[in-house]
């Protein structure tokens, strides 16, 4: 890691204490051009963290506080009948929604219908918006970074299986330790808005463009297709990773090397976000299993 990102991760660890792992992780999903699920019980630092990796990115951003009454159009925008004052000719013209920003804090994205949920598709996937038979381009870079809460959680809607594989990522933060706490408790943290922008967009892109460079050699993708395997052929597992999960874990892979210096991808980098990549793709496939199954894979699919 240079000094840059080394300061990145140093400013982003003054601001949510005691969780450099998760940091480290939702930082190689933003690097390696994934979009970022953060799920956790409320209070638990999942805006903040959202707000933190935006401003440090230096990119333009909005967040969107996701309702149960919420429309698509809301977020997307819409369409504008507008009468020229003078020639007195009307039009409909387009109205850009919040969508259009380089980040978009999806702020608990599972608390709006599966309609608006589902606003979010074609962006994720496609950088583009399709409304009224006219599509447009996002900014680039785009990323989408969601909160959720737990899904027992009171006013919830959980999110299809297709948006949820377009995330590249799911982080989960967990309870501080005691001695983070304190720090806390005493004020001894820096705030989100604090932080600005630590590196512009032609860095970002080179570290993108790092990363795509990071080596993998057969061994590591044999390692990883064994990973792949086991999730189709487990037992426990109504179905297995797809194609595009597998894209996205050695992507994620490749950025977690390049996080820790490293030219060339490791076993040990796969597994350290192996879970991350995972879980949430197999959410509804574990049949109430919860995480044990896909720790059982990572246990017990060896590296040769």
């Amino acid at each position: 890691m240079d000094d840059k990102l080394k300061s990145l991760v140093n400013s982003l660890n003054q601001v949510l204490l005691g969780k450099e792992h998760q940091i480290k992780l939702a930082l190689s999903c933003v690097l390696a051009q994934g979009h970022l699920l953060i799920e956790d019980l409320p209070g638990m630092g999942k805006t903040t963290l959202s707000h933190a990796l935006a401003n440090v990115l230096g990119l333009n951003y909005q967040r969107i506080q996701f309702t149960s009454d919420m429309l698509p159009a809301d977020i997307l925008g819409s369409s504008v009948y507008q009468k020229d004052p003078v020639s007195g000719v009307g039009q409909f013209v387009f109205h850009q929604g919040p969508v259009f920003s380089q980040v978009v804090l999806a702020d608990e994205i599972n608390r709006a219908t599966p309609k608006t949920q589902s606003a979010l598709l074609e962006a994720m996937e496609e950088r583009q918006v399709s409304i009224d038979g006219q599509t447009y381009g996002l900014p680039i870079p785009f990323f989408v970074i969601a909160t959720q809460n737990p899904l027992s959680q009171a006013g919830t809607f959980p999110l299809p299986e297709s948006q949820l594989d377009r995330f590249l990522m799911r982080v989960e933060l967990g309870y501080p330790s005691s001695e983070a706490e304190r720090r806390l408790l005493e004020g001894n943290r820096v705030s989100a808005n604090e932080l600005s922008a630590m590196i512009n967009l032609h860095e970002l892109e080179q570290y993108q463009l790092a990363i795509k460079n990071i080596q993998a050699s057969p061994a590591l993708l044999d390692y990883l297709q064994r990973l792949l395997l086991a999730t189709r052929e487990h037992p426990s597992l109504k179905y297995g990773l797809s194609p595009r999960a597998a894209l996205g874990l050695l992507q994620a892979a490749k950025a977690w090397s390049f996080l820790n210096g490293r030219q060339h991808v490791l076993p040990d980098d796969v597994q350290a976000v192996f879970l991350s990549v995972v879980e949430h793709r197999l959410l509804d496939a574990m049949q109430d299993q919860g995480e044990d199954v896909c720790q059982q894979i990572l246990k017990n699919v060896r590296v040769l």
